[in-house]
């Protein structure tokens, strides 16, 4: 019993170091701001290892962390799990060829670029991303991972927002949160 309180409170830690911006980065929007999270070593290496436990036993080779939350969490957790990084940046970002995917509405569609070199066929890759919302960055990272002959194995990200239901984008990807929104602690 004494375990399983220990690890409530360090979720509870966790959720405590998130701050929340409201209006940011438009009118009607909450932030949530996971730097002071990457502040604490403590803290930073907690949410680190626990998007990385579930991954343990996928044979993940690469780890992609996605712009930019992602490249923080991603390196912390590609150590962990002995595998090599490789990002996921906005186009126009990197300077090789790249397989390159377009999401988001339809008047302001962004799109997200992986080199072509980064990933071989075959290949098991866990993505990662700090907050997943409405999954389309996601979304865009996987088939761009399928576009280089890799598999994607998972999606860690240290908190899910579940009212925007970002995991339905993903099906067939196991995904996992650290922390949920509403809180589930």
């Amino acid at each position: 019993m004494a375990s399983k309180s220990k690890a409530a409170e360090s979720l509870g830690r966790l959720y405590d170091a998130i701050r929340e911006v409201p209006d940011f980065p438009t009118e009607g929007i909450v932030y949530r701001d996971i730097t002071p999270v990457l502040q604490d070593a403590m803290l930073f290496r907690q949410a680190a290892l626990a998007i990385a436990e579930p991954a343990r036993s996928l044979g993940v080779n690469r780890v992609v962390g996605i712009e930019a939350g992602g490249f923080l969490l991603g390196g912390a957790v590609a150590l962990e799990l002995e595998a090599g990084l490789v990002p996921a940046r906005k186009k126009g970002k990197l300077p090789q060829e790249t397989h390159q995917i377009e999401y988001g509405p339809e008047y302001s569609a962004e799109a997200i670029e992986i080199h072509q070199d980064a990933l071989g066929p075959g290949e098991a890759v866990l993505i990662v991303d700090d907050v997943l919302a409405t999954g389309a960055t996601a979304e865009a990272t996987a088939a761009a991972v399928s576009a280089s002959g890799a598999k994607v194995a998972g999606l860690g990200v240290l908190l899910e927002l579940l009212e925007l239901d970002g995991r339905s984008k993903l099906e067939g990807v196991p995904v996992w949160s650290v922390l949920t929104y509403p809180r589930s602690d």
